[in-house]
């Protein structure tokens, strides 16, 4: 799949695989900007991903090591949008990333369209109304 990449700043970098195999490409950090709420991290990229595909947007593994953590947990890239990927973290102490660092993964996935059809019964499941912790503590 070839998707079209924009680079709104000489120094970004496209993303690519680090290793055959790997499901996410990684994106650097080549702007910051900082409130006392939170630290935004710019790529320098747009995108224009495929209609019926998305683009999700992860904190790195890394970010364990840092004092940071991804303020809306998985980002969200639709085919419409055009601007810039940036992702925002909270801080939450005083290890943070740096401009050049490895700051996400991103991951492009399709999905269905889907149209719900309410229903007055639901078929009957194994786990049936079963909620947090259900499926036993082992």
């Amino acid at each position: 799949m070839k998707i079209k990449i924009k680079k709104l700043h000489p120094d970004a970098v496209i993303p690519k695989y680090a290793n055959h195999g790997d499901a996410g490409m990684d994106v650097f950090a080549i702007s910051k900007k900082e409130t006392d709420k939170f630290i935004e991290y710019g790529t320098g990229l747009a995108f224009e991903v495929p209609e019926g595909y998305v683009m999700l947007i992860f904190a790195r593994s890394s970010v364990t090591n840092k004092d940071l953590m991804l303020k809306n947990s998985v980002g969200v890239l639709d085919s419409g949008y055009r601007g810039e990927l940036v992702m925002r973290f909270n801080k939450i102490g005083d290890e943070e990333y740096t401009i050049g660092d490895k700051i996400g993964q991103i991951f492009v996935l399709p999905f269905p369209t889907v149209e719900f059809q309410e229903s007055e019964t639901l078929s009957e499941s194994s786990r049936g109304k079963g909620g947090f912790g259900s499926t036993g503590n082992k």
